[in-house]
């Protein structure tokens, strides 16, 4: 009797573990076209630019291992790149706070029930999908143009313009503002926070005297600040990663003073054909971006505000 129920045991864990395996199985067969994907378009462009960032590869020619010989060249010996590396970090500053607080302004004057609101998102959110297309540079490169629109509005009141994508003083602060313009995806992320936040909590604020002074500081921005951490996370990650707006209207000029990390990468890999320099510039880019992402998840402890969590 205890031999057929240790036998029956065994069928029945063999028969779990069969069943088990199937089911794995048929949930590989499921994410096996994102599983190759992603080893074949990610994980390996990935791992074989890692590969180049040690070499001399110019594209034509076989590969030659040079070491850490591009890595050295590129922080002791070249200009440009700390030059590309200051412009990002003033882009990135300059253009992450800015877009996210007007994109916080707009977002709270959308978040009411009047008639027409939604039509006015929507063409809120326009710039945001024309902002990086060819169409929408060239427009930008005529508005601050010697004779733009700009200009002609200066002219109005007096003041005497001038070229300003072509100026050095200007030309990244005209790309600043590009990008504050394109403030919709932001936008609707806050407005969408906006509406999670109870009507309770301002209803109970007011009645304790609260002005809408200290119900946004009390209320809307800590009950905001998950909302505000995740823009902030993939604002500045698309900063540094910049690449349209420098390169289509300005081509990094003058002066190399829009200059921006990847249209320097750019450059490198596909007008000087220097392939392993560029991939050492490429990691170095990811390295900046996943120190910065670091920081800001470091620093979330102490200003991010979770209800689940006690508030702590």
């Amino acid at each position: 009797m205890a031999q057929e129920m240790k036998v029956e045991g065994r069928v029945q864990k063999s028969n779990k573990l069969r069943s088990q395996l199937r089911t794995d199985l048929i949930g590989l067969g499921f994410i096996a076209p994102w599983l190759v994907g992603f080893l074949g378009f990610i994980v390996g462009p990935m791992l074989v630019s890692l590969y180049f960032s040690f070499t001399n590869y110019d594209l034509l020619s076989t590969p030659v291992w040079i070491g850490l010989e591009n890595y050295v060249q590129m922080f002791t010996n070249d200009d440009r790149f700390w030059k590309a590396i200051r412009v990002t970090f003033i882009f990135v500053f300059g253009s992450v706070p800015l877009k996210l607080a007007f994109a916080l302004f707009v977002a709270m004057l959308f978040n009411t029930k009047r008639r027409g609101v939604g039509l006015y998102r929507t063409l809120y959110y326009v710039p945001s999908i024309l902002g990086g297309s060819v169409a929408i540079a060239v427009v930008w490169k005529q508005l601050f143009g010697m004779n733009g629109a700009i200009n002609d509005v200066l002219g109005f009141f007096g003041i005497s313009g001038t070229d300003w994508v072509a100026s050095p003083d200007f030309a990244l602060s005209t790309l600043i503002i590009l990008v504050v313009w394109q403030f919709g995806s932001p936008m609707l992320i806050f407005l969408a926070g906006l509406k999670a936040i109870p009507y309770e909590l301002y209803e109970a604020a007011s009645v304790d005297g609260a002005n809408p002074v200290v119900q946004f500081f009390k209320i809307t921005l800590p009950m905001l600040s998950p909302v505000i951490f995740f823009n902030l996370v993939m604002q500045t990650i698309h900063g540094f990663m910049a690449f349209t707006q420098s390169f289509l209207i300005t081509e990094g000029g003058p002066m190399d003073n829009t200059l921006f990390y990847a249209v320097y990468l750019y450059e490198k890999a596909f007008a000087h054909f220097d392939m392993g320099y560029a991939s050492a510039l490429a990691w170095v880019l990811l390295l900046i971006c996943a120190l910065f992402t670091a920081f800001i998840f470091r620093t979330a402890k102490s200003w991010v505000y979770y209800e689940s969590e006690g508030g702590n």
